[in-house]
């Protein structure tokens, strides 16, 4: 991204970056391709896809050593890999934050660009670094898993009682959260926020496991489902993995930027659908006006409504009309 990108009327986007969401200006696709940082942001995707997909995927691949009596329950399996992905996602985003914004997710990106916060080459070449990413991640889980291990490396599957539409709903709801958590926490015209955006973020895929892992497998990242079907094999239902989450992730980002954002106007849609130079930062975040009532004034003011309500002069009506 270059200083003259920067300083353009070009549309706005939020990165991670010097420990929280800062801004960046949306470059056109030529600019991004002829920039070191763009290539170095796809770098950072892939790596971070492949260390999330070994490593939280990882947890789905519970073997017992017969030579024990114990084993682990579902119940307790789901939480393991529940806080896994959470706890996963949320460091990588810190780790990669500040380079990429820390996507690891083609909805996200896909979110990301629809609503027209980065360009279609930084869109295509996220995706394309995420999805290689994904793919080395479940190779390198299963050079290290051991020679016994007959598991799927993860693979996201529907369960007992599931078909195709059903999780479509689930992998469309859980991404749909997920994404909607994104675009919250990379509101910087939000004055609210305080914390972790990282962690915010791990704590909607935690959330999201917990419900979606008996049911499908919690996918949410057709990235991460991608690539561990082609080194496991597993294709069954894949399609569900590929339209419940990227739909689910646009319909998010669309439905915070133009309804939920903190700037979020009518002039603001209306600009986004026609404007061939949209530019969020064009749209200021609204003061939120609070008014503080004092129990003073509420008993000065029931005092003037007994007062009027006995006066015999007073029609009821007009003390109804002007409270």
């Amino acid at each position: 991204m270059t200083p003259c990108s920067e300083r353009s009327n070009s549309a706005t986007v939020l990165g991670f970056g010097k420990g929280f969401w800062t801004r960046y200006r949306m470059v056109t696709s030529v600019d991004d391709i002829k920039s070191l940082r763009f290539w170095k942001a796809v770098i950072a995707e892939m790596i971070g896809t492949l260390l999330l997909v070994m490593i939280a995927c990882g947890s789905f691949t519970a073997w017992e050593d017969p030579n024990k009596d114990h084993h682990i329950s579902n119940a307790g399996r789901i939480i393991q890999i529940s806080l896994c992905f959470g706890l996963g996602v949320a460091t990588l985003v810190w780790v990669f934050g500040h380079v990429s914004g820390g996507h690891l997710n083609p909805s996200v990106t896909m979110a990301f660009f629809i609503t027209r916060r980065i360009s279609l080459a930084r869109a295509v070449m996220y995706v394309i670094g995420q999805c290689v990413g994904g793919m080395i991640g479940a190779g390198l889980l299963k050079g290290v898993m051991p020679s016994n291990y007959t598991g799927n490396l993860g693979a996201t599957t529907l369960q007992h009682g599931m078909n195709g539409g059903k999780g479509f709903g689930v992998e469309f709801f859980i991404t749909f959260v997920l994404v909607l958590t994104v675009f919250a926490s990379a509101d910087k015209h939000r004055k609210d926020l305080r914390g972790s955006f990282p962690l915010s973020i791990g704590l909607a895929y935690t959330f999201c496991h917990l419900f979606a892992v008996p049911m499908t497998g919690a996918g949410m990242n057709t990235a991460r489902s991608f690539g561990a079907a082609v080194v496991s094999g597993v294709w069954s239902s894949h399609w569900v993995y590929w339209l419940g989450p990227l739909l689910g992730g646009i319909l998010a980002g669309l439905m915070y930027e133009n309804l939920f954002a903190a700037n979020a106007s009518l002039n603001k849609a209306m600009e986004f659908l026609l404007a061939s130079d949209y530019d969020t930062e064009k749209h200021p975040g609204k003061k939120a006006k609070i008014r503080i009532i004092h129990e003073e004034d509420i008993d000065e003011k029931e005092k003037e409504l007994c007062e009027q309500l006995q006066s015999p002069d007073t029609p009821i009506a007009h003390v109804i009309a002007n409270p």
